[in-house]
């Protein structure tokens, strides 16, 4: 071995974090080794434990999310947005900033369920709304409650890990990066080596691995399937994991580049792709009415918020509909919190919360609601009136992947489509990938904000055979299996955003003044002040 390769090594092992990079790793590979040994008992298990964990658990996810967003609103308007993130000046421009959030956050999400969700809404109309499917009064509900899903809430729990993990580790000593430290202040920065914060970190590297990987599972069927329906190209097994492999390579590429030099410039990219297709796709299909059905859509999703934040179904029987769609969606989402709250850290330090919080629900809004009203009101527009048939999609006979090929298809200028939207879901599947793999070396890591390449390859590794695995099973039940188990690792993490949310409350109130309340109210005890009341620190945890 050189001894570049004995320095390679040297600094991976230096650097790691064993409890929880061997708990983080076992977890993954024994789901992975659970799923071949018996994967029918795996998968009844996990069903099991999933229903159960949606039926006590579904109003508290759709609480806590409404509360960050509320939240996240006022950091934007009020007075602890000026705060910054370290002292440092940004190290990106706003633009590749805003890029490389969107990308690595849930962009490889969008495009997948783009052309398709507002199908299934059309068809199946939300119960609070009380509109038979497939009417035309259907239309505008269907995108608007895309809209909703899509737009401020799953973005939210991202933007509060990303806030909290970064504002305690740029602006406190020795607190790393890690999903853990997002809750300093309630832990103690004393503690940030203990238990507590193992636990924290190890389920946030499991959680980030089924979440990501299941994701990507969706991606790489939609690559698989695009080819398939576009060329006739039908891959095996064993195509699967050539596809898979090839973007594998790819993406670990982009990873050992670094942030600059791949993340950067591929993010870049794909927003470039992103809104030329969003543009045409507008431009050449039923213009004026997608102005129309997003203005009523956009309008809908902002008056009727509230209600459909809090909708959990009680009483009219839409129960299953919000455990099936909102419930499902918040609890993956939050299962990505740990590792787009952490990749967004990495790249906010000099930013103010305002800029953090603004970019994360607002100008990320910005891009996903055109999206999602040209792409989806256009495949809505055309199931209404003849013009392309999704009825296979729809009624569960094909895969959800289709959707875009069908929709493309039915536009002029179809194969030239078709063949751009391949790149896209290939590069966000990439950009994804490299993003939630560095997040998951720094998790194992104690907090390293560049892990050494060793690191970031295992886990690049792991990540693309997890998403192959998911592919290859998916014909017999095993993704829906994992996308199960990912409600149940993500669930748990609404718990953890809460509480990122309360320790940034409890420490801005304490170091900047609190908001509601004058500073010399009493919230607990006696209005009694004693001469050796402890003062306001700066220091998180250390006001216990």
């Amino acid at each position: 071995m050189s001894n570049s390769e004995e320095g390679m090594v040297g600094r991976f092992l230096d650097e790691l974090d064993p409890v929880v990079f061997v708990f983080g790793a076992l977890l993954t590979v024994g789901v992975i080794v659970a799923f071949f040994v018996d994967r029918s008992f795996v998968a009844g298990g996990i069903e099991t434990v999933h229903g159960e964990m949606l039926s006590y658990m579904s109003w508290a996810l759709l609480v806590i999310v409404f509360l960050v967003v509320v939240f996240l609103l006022y950091l934007i308007v009020g007075p602890w947005g000026k705060l910054k993130l370290g002292d440092e000046d940004p190290e990106y421009s706003f633009l590749s900033f805003f890029a490389m959030l969107y990308s690595a956050g849930f962009a490889a999400g969008v495009v997948f369920w783009g052309p398709t969700e507002g199908l299934f809404y059309y068809d199946d109309p939300n119960p609070l709304f009380g509109v038979e499917g497939g009417t035309a009064e259907a239309i505008p509900l269907a995108v608007q409650q895309t809209l909703f899903h899509w737009a401020l809430p799953q973005l939210a729990v991202f933007t509060i890990m990303g806030i909290a993990i970064g504002y305690f580790a740029y602006n406190y000593d020795k607190v790393p990066l890690r999903a853990s430290s997002a809750l300093t202040p309630i832990i103690g920065k004393d503690n940030l080596d203990g238990p507590v914060a193992k636990v924290v970190d190890i389920l946030a590297v499991f959680a980030t691995i089924g979440g990501v990987a299941t994701s990507l599972g969706f991606i790489g069927s939609q690559f698989v399937s695009g080819l398939e329906y576009q060329w006739g190209l039908s891959f095996g097994d064993t195509g699967i994991l050539l596809v898979v492999t090839t973007m594998t390579i790819l993406f670990t590429i982009s990873m050992v580049l670094g942030i600059d030099k791949g993340i950067r410039r591929l993010s870049n990219f794909n927003m470039g792709l992103f809104v030329v297709i969003m543009l045409a796709t507008f431009i050449l299909g039923p213009s004026m009415f997608l102005l129309l059905l997003g203005s009523q859509a956009i309008g809908g999703m902002i008056s009727n918020f509230v209600s459909m934040s809090l909708y959990t179904g009680a009483g009219d029987g839409g129960t299953g509909w919000v455990e099936s769609w909102t419930v499902f969606y918040w609890a993956w989402a939050l299962s990505w919190s740990p590792f787009a709250g952490l990749f967004i850290a990495r790249i906010s330090k000099g930013r103010t919360i305002r800029e953090v919080a603004f970019t994360g629900i607002v100008a990320t809004s910005a891009a996903t609601i055109p999206w999602f009203t040209f792409v989806g009101g256009t495949a809505v527009f055309l199931q209404d009136t003849g013009g392309a048939d999704f009825g296979e999609v729809i009624a569960g006979e094909v895969g959800a992947e289709v959707s875009g090929f069908i929709l493309f298809d039915a536009l002029p200028f179809g194969a030239i489509f078709m063949v751009a939207f391949l790149v896209l879901v290939t590069t966000f599947f990439i950009t994804s990938a490299d993003s939630s793999t560095l997040a998951v070396s720094m998790m194992t890591t104690g907090g390293k904000e560049s892990p050494s390449t060793i690191n970031r390859v295992f886990w690049g590794v792991v990540l693309g055979l997890t998403a192959a695995i998911l592919m290859i099973l998916g014909g017999e039940g095993g993704a829906g299996a994992l996308e199960q188990a990912v409600v149940i690792t993500g669930a748990p993490f609404a718990i953890v955003c809460f509480l990122a949310m309360l320790s940034l409350i409890k420490n801005l109130s304490g170091t900047n003044g609190r908001v509601l309340l004058q500073e010399e109210t009493v919230i607990v005890g006696s209005t009694e002040r004693r001469s050796d009341d402890p003062t306001t620190t700066a220091e998180p945890g250390d006001d216990d």
